[in-house]
């Protein structure tokens, strides 16, 4: 049997975004036609890791190592979300092109410079999400042609957005039993196609 699969409506972030925090951890056999929540990061189970904007990429390279992560957050000092930092920007083109421009050495290129601002980051609704299926959110991330989706919730009462969930493609990919690398995007959403054409059984 067929399954049509459909990307889900993204916004921008608000200026005032936290990020959930809560220690736990689980993991899943997943298909594609289970609830996408389960390869959500779900960040009231799982830790979350952020830096500062002006903290150094070297400390953002020795904080992802000590915790075994390939994204940070990134926040101001009040905990307001300002962007994301991950381990292909600062192992990738960006920090070499930065000196090109502006010359000095890496230890002066601090987080702000290469990280993935806020305007820049796509997000999803957890109402919609809490609806949807694995094969969604990967029509999603190929739309969006992103290696990473924010998934918010909001306060009815303040109005406040809150980052409590994380989709990856990488993840995605690991579940679904498929090797990605996660700098090459090109190739990722090839498989993550590929995933969705197999049949579930």
């Amino acid at each position: 049997m067929a399954h049509h699969f459909k990307a889900l409506t993204n916004f921008t972030i608000a200026n005032n975004a936290k990020v959930e925090r809560r220690v736990s951890s689980r993991s899943r056999n997943i298909v594609l036609t289970d609830a996408a929540t389960s390869v959500m990061t779900d960040l009231t189970e799982v830790p979350s890791f952020s830096i500062e904007e002006t903290a150094s990429i070297t400390k953002a390279n020795d904080n992802m190592i000590a915790c075994g992560v390939r994204l940070l957050f990134v926040t101001k000092e009040n905990g307001d979300l300002v962007g994301l930092i991950t381990a292909s920007d600062l192992l990738g083109e960006k920090p070499l092109q930065l000196l090109s421009k502006q010359g000095g050495s890496r230890d002066d290129i601090l987080v702000r410079d290469i990280m993935t601002g806020k305007s820049s980051l796509e997000a999803l609704r957890f109402a919609d999400v809490d609806k949807a299926t694995v094969g969604d959110i990967i029509e999603t991330l190929k739309l969006c042609n992103r290696q990473h989706l924010l998934v918010i919730r909001s306060d009815e009462k303040t109005q406040v957005e809150t980052v409590c969930g994380i989709f990856s493609s990488t993840q995605i990919g690991r579940l679904l039993g498929i090797t990605i690398e996660p700098s090459t995007r090109v190739d990722t959403f090839a498989e993550l196609e590929r995933a969705i054409l197999l049949p579930t059984g």
